[in-house]
């Protein structure tokens, strides 16, 4: 027998959760649904279930049987009333922004978000005449001054993509309900299993579970976790709009999110020492990862986090022309545009998570053009360490000069 789900932990959560009234016939697997349209034998029946007041599907825009288990199981993580999917973590994102901002409307966030959302702050939100105002990611005096003036959403990301900031949600929250604000974060980094923004007073939750939530690579999604009544506007939204979620992907992400648990608590580890170790390297310029006793918020993140997570970033000396060395001596590490997957992934924002920016935009940022994201996957914290050692002691030998 399945405990409740107040009693069981998030590890048991990941591989159970939401899973247990979609398995056919015996199957210890959920299904996967192709299905685009579903019927029924008669219209009165019909009717309610297309009015939400029978449970059922109607149309795969809409719902579909496996993308609602995909669901529940983040929801569960999550704490949250509802949830509801997309096609990509930059679906859920726009799709949030554009369900509660109007033109008139006023939105807070900072300057360190994703180069994707700080795209639709600074190019496609001012087109639709919303007041954008990004602030220092590291002052919340400020922050606290600008929501004082009025906003209709405050959009945090905490830690930060890629310099692994960290924002005191609790505080931040409050001075937004003050004035009536919709607090959204993305949460991305962090997972469920190392933070629940929802706890600390958010409202919304948001996922590209494509990163860790799925872990392997191979599917793109997004989703968001709240109150139903937000939820809902925001899949009103996003069913009219169309950035539905496939079926396939719903499973490869659920077939993923089984080992999140272990796969979060060996990154964890593997990000953690290896910060601890590049921060002592004489050729590292500066490390970026929030469990670190130097690192200018671990307080914050000691106070709201479980694990620090499994993304750290490092800046070489020598700059630009040390990371064209640096990243193809690497034996354990994919040179790509992601992360969270159970192989380590590395490499520099302008080609990964700000290349939608310039390198004036970056460094407004406080991005180095030297910087290097490295996501570490779930290989054995000894190997990493080597092949970070060997490939530095590469950039050395080759005379890149580091001052």
């Amino acid at each position: 027998m399945i405990k409740s789900h107040q009693e069981i932990l998030d590890g048991t959560r990941s591989v159970w959760g939401g899973e247990e009234e979609s398995l056919l016939q015996g199957a210890t697997q959920v299904p996967v649904v192709h299905s685009v349209s579903y019927g029924y034998p008669d219209i009165d029946t019909w009717h309610e279930v297309a009015l939400g007041k029978k449970r059922g599907h109607i149309y795969g825009r809409n719902t579909n049987p496996t993308v609602e288990v995909f669901e529940e199981k983040v929801r569960l993580l999550e704490g949250a009333e509802a949830a509801t999917s997309f096609s990509t973590g930059m679906a859920a994102i726009s799709n949030v922004l554009f369900t509660f901002l109007s033109p008139g409307d006023r939105v807070v966030s900072i300057k360190d978000t994703y180069g994707g959302t700080n795209k639709i702050f600074l190019e496609f939100l001012p087109r639709f005449h919303v007041e954008v105002q990004l602030c220092d990611t590291h002052d919340h005096d400020v922050l606290e001054e600008e929501i004082a003036r009025g906003c209709r959403v405050l959009y945090l990301e905490t830690p930060t993509n890629p310099t692994l900031k960290v924002i005191d949600i609790q505080r931040l929250a409050r001075a937004a309900h003050r004035v009536g604000a919709i607090v959204v974060v993305d949460n991305t980094f962090a997972t469920p299993l190392n933070q629940k923004p929802l706890t600390l007073g958010a409202d919304l939750v948001i996922h590209s579970a494509t990163k860790f939530l799925g872990g392997h690579a191979d599917a793109l999604g997004g989703v968001i976790c709240g109150s139903k009544h937000l939820v809902k506007q925001v899949y009103h939204y996003r069913e009219i709009n169309g950035a539905t979620l496939d079926p396939m992907a719903a499973y490869l992400l659920l077939r993923g999110m089984k080992t999140l648990h272990l796969r979060i608590r060996q990154q964890n580890h593997s990000a953690l020492t290896i910060a601890r170790f590049l921060e002592n390297h004489s050729d590292v310029d500066n490390v970026y990862y929030p469990g670190l006793d130097s690192h200018v918020h671990h307080g914050i993140a000691k106070e709201q986090m479980k694990g620090y997570g499994g993304v750290l970033s490092f800046a070489l000396k020598g700059g630009l022309e040390a990371v064209r060395r640096f990243l193809p001596r690497l034996r354990h590490a994919h040179l790509a545009a992601n992360l969270g997957s159970v192989e380590t992934v590395a490499g520099p924002p302008r080609t990964t998570s700000h290349v939608e920016c310039s390198e004036e935009e970056r460094q407004a940022m406080g991005i180095p053009e030297g910087l290097i994201r490295y996501s570490a996957g779930i290989e054995e914290t000894d190997d990493l360490l080597q092949d970070l050692k060997q490939a530095l002691e590469a950039v050395h030998e080759a005379g890149v000069k580091t001052s």
